[in-house]
């Protein structure tokens, strides 16, 4: 039933050398009824990249267009934050809408999944990195003893498993590496991914916030109860199950919100989920640009994003117009919340909050 709410794919737009590869077929074989649309480039699409027109129709770009294409770039980032190492993404792009996805900035308003059939060359970049970093030495926020390698910073790994088997392929790469695990952050529950044979080198961050915000901006998402419930689950399967805290959005209520939520999170997880749980604090960081495509397409959540009277501007590294919440309040708010965690759910290790 979710599968055919979020993916309903009637076109799949596709470079051709992404259909030369084994996985780019099977793809195409799992909507066989789709038109399949020859395109040079997976960035520059018109009837889907950067056209304003497009701005109404964007959930149903997301529905029903898919985008095949091969990744060219096979770079392994440093982050530090999230994880180690930010790996070459095998996807691009959500099926979920979230008013404040960051995605969309760089690749242009309704922003469908695109998949990446060149997994074999991601997979042997990533272990070929893994082996030359060898053993962590010392122990950091990340993770004390092994390399973490986000895998899923452009797209929701949750639902690109149900387009595609790059995902399991990844989790399988990294069940035999003994130095290092992979980490994606997900607000959808696949329970696919339950009988996955993972080695417990993944780690699973459900994104969390208030479930009355989430339903106003996390368009499309599995329902926040729905991502708590599962915790317990994934942690039974043999999964590390962190959370994200992210975004934190400051409204009138906001505090009073996330007690609420943090209650509901200690009353569901059981000892063994508590017992390993960490937390990443992320609070929102807008942008100008999508503030802007957002009036055309969901305003509502224009009320509590853009704030002109909490937030100030920022230019990001890449030159983005961004707003976030003015320095001289956000240390408080973050001195707040975590303080809230530290009461409610004290077992709950914060790895990083900004």
């Amino acid at each position: 039933m979710e599968f055919n709410r979020l993916l309903q794919i009637r076109r799949i737009f596709a470079q051709p050398e992404a259909l030369e590869l084994p996985r780019g077929r099977e793809i195409v074989e799992r909507w066989p009824d789709a038109d399949v649309v020859p395109v040079e480039n997976h960035w520059n699409i018109p009837e889907l990249h950067g056209d304003e027109t497009n701005v109404p129709r964007w959930s149903r770009i997301k529905t029903e267009a898919l985008v095949l294409g091969v990744k060219k770039s096979l770079t392994v980032k440093p982050n530090g934050r999230s994880a180690d190492f930010i790996a070459p993404s095998t996807a691009n792009g959500c099926a979920m809408a979230c008013a404040y996805c960051y995605v969309p900035r760089h690749k242009g308003y309704s922003n469908p999944v695109t998949v990446f059939a060149n997994i074999n060359q991601i997979a042997a970049a990533l272990e070929r990195h893994a082996t030359r970093q060898g053993i962590k030495l010392e122990p950091n926020q990340c993770d004390p003893e092994l390399w973490v390698y986000d895998i899923g910073e452009n797209s929701d790994c949750s639902v690109d498993a149900l387009i595609s088997d790059n995902v399991e392929d990844l989790v399988g790469l990294f069940r035999e590496l003994p130095t290092a695990k992979l980490s994606f952050a997900t607000k959808y529950v696949n329970r696919d991914i339950l009988n996955w044979d993972h080695g417990g080198h993944t780690r699973i961050r459900f994104s969390l916030m208030p479930a009355h915000l989430a339903k106003s901006i996390d368009v499309r998402t599995s329902p926040v109860a729905e991502r708590i419930a599962a915790i317990n689950d994934f942690v039974d399967a043999g999964y590390e199950v962190h959370v994200n805290f992210s975004p934190v959005v400051v409204t009138e209520t906001w505090l009073d919100d996330w007690r609420e939520l943090l209650q509901q999170l200690d009353a569901a997880l059981t000892p063994a989920a508590k017992a390993q749980l960490a937390a990443e604090v992320i609070f929102l960081t807008h942008n100008e640009g999508l503030h802007k495509v957002n009036l055309g397409w969901h305003p509502q959540a224009e009320k509590v994003l853009w704030r002109p009277d909490l937030q100030e501007a920022k230019t990001s590294s890449n030159g983005f117009s961004n707003v976030r919440y003015r320095s001289g309040t956000k240390g408080r708010y973050v001195r707040q919340l975590t303080a809230l965690i530290e009461e409610i759910t004290p077992y709950c290790r914060v790895r990083y909050a900004f």
